[in-house]
């Protein structure tokens, strides 16, 4: 028997230390930044030159980000094809960490492992991931060419209209931006975590986020946002939440969009986007998804003390918006990329390989009996 601590699923154990976001019980920060205050006052963009780069940018810094955004946009051919030779069945996470592989090959710093190659390929992976999204959203729709990406117009509005095939309103791209900042970077979450195991090892970043891809892939870490959605096309009504959610507890069933490893006393991001959420909803005229959620979130608060996390807020949001329920993680995904990068280069630069022990808990010492008295 080992005299170590041992903490099922790591929790509360330090793993590591990080200077690219700090999670604690009174809100989150992004290099020192309240996320608050960078949702109400930054974009999208600038939040991404912050972990990215370390510091928000100047308004040149920015419009030469944006720029190098833009020119990192484009998708090999190659990649598209195979897109389009996927099943159509084919679950979106499963496509968008095997795009995301592929890319790998067509990167012109893959064989650079590079401080600045690094940086490079996180400015790639940004817009390419966002037109990889968009691409297989408009392969579904039976659409003969995925929309470019547009360096005039914010990634957000980006994101929104490469899936939908139409410029968004102002209030759904500000909200799709607020979204993004949001779900950015959270610490040493689950996906985050297997980036730096990945990198740990020396391994490159495509191979990094193709980890993250896969473990945010998983229901109890990515996904709840459209289970989430999946539970209010049940509820169906207003008029149903509340009967729906006494029937639900009563069934010990899993209110999809509570509850955070971390956070006990409220995800201080869910608060922040239910405000775009009824303001989206209240300008295309479908208030009645945010009706129920609020009606889900008093009964939960009321019986269980337990509160949202972004994920709920979220469901409702991208369900008025239009956007295809396969593509919510994905979307996690177009947006975390920036926290993973900044983690996989933070990484690099003080490595060590991470490699955890194990108590042991099968049999004691045996010795092997001869094959023919077994």
């Amino acid at each position: 028997m080992s005299d170590q601590q041992f903490s099922k699923g790591l929790e509360g154990v330090v793993a590591g230390r990080t200077a690219v976001s700090e999670v604690t019980q009174q809100g989150l920060r992004y290099r020192g930044y309240d996320i608050s205050d960078l949702a109400e006052n930054t974009t999208f963009e600038e939040v991404a030159h912050l972990l990215l780069h370390g510091e928000l940018p100047s308004p040149s810094e920015l419009a030469a980000f944006k720029q190098r955004l833009a020119e990192f946009a484009a998708v090999p051919t190659q990649v598209v094809g195979l897109l389009k030779s996927l099943p159509k069945d084919t679950p979106a996470m499963d496509m968008l960490r095997s795009a995301v592989s592929v890319l790998a090959h067509f990167d012109p710093d893959t064989a650079d492992s590079s401080p600045a190659a690094n940086l490079r390929k996180s400015e790639r992976l940004l817009t390419q991931i966002a037109v990889v999204i968009g691409a297989w959203a408009r392969i579904l729709a039976g659409a003969h060419q995925p929309i470019a990406y547009d360096g005039g117009m914010s990634h957000a509005a980006n994101l929104l209209r490469m899936i939908l095939g139409k410029k968004p309103d102002e209030p759904s791209a500000r909200a799709m931006d607020v979204t993004l900042i949001l779900y950015a970077e959270h610490e040493f979450n689950a996906s985050t975590f297997a980036s730096r195991v990945t990198t740990g090892t020396m391994a490159d970043i495509h191979a990094a986020i193709t980890s993250a891809i896969g473990t945010l892939k998983g229901p109890l870490h990515g996904g709840a946002n459209e289970a989430a959605t999946h539970m209010l096309l049940e509820i169906g009504s207003p008029d149903n939440a509340q009967q729906w959610l006494a029937t639900a507890l009563k069934e010990k069933k899993k209110i999809m969009g509570f509850g955070h490893r971390v956070y006990k006393h409220g995800d201080h991001r869910a608060k922040i986007l239910k405000g775009w959420s009824r303001k989206v909803a209240q300008v295309k005229g479908q208030t009645k998804w945010i009706d129920m959620s609020d009606i889900i979130e008093a009964g939960m608060d009321r019986q269980k003390n337990i509160f949202p996390n972004l994920d709920f807020p979220c469901a409702s949001l991208f369900y008025v918006m239009g956007l295809p329920i396969d593509l919510y993680t994905p979307l996690f995904v177009a947006s975390r990329i920036t926290g993973w990068c900044a983690h996989v280069m933070e990484q690099t630069q003080d490595n060590r390989l991470i490699r955890p022990t194990s108590e042991y808990i099968g049999p004691g010492i045996r010795k092997v009996v001869p094959l023919a008295r077994r």
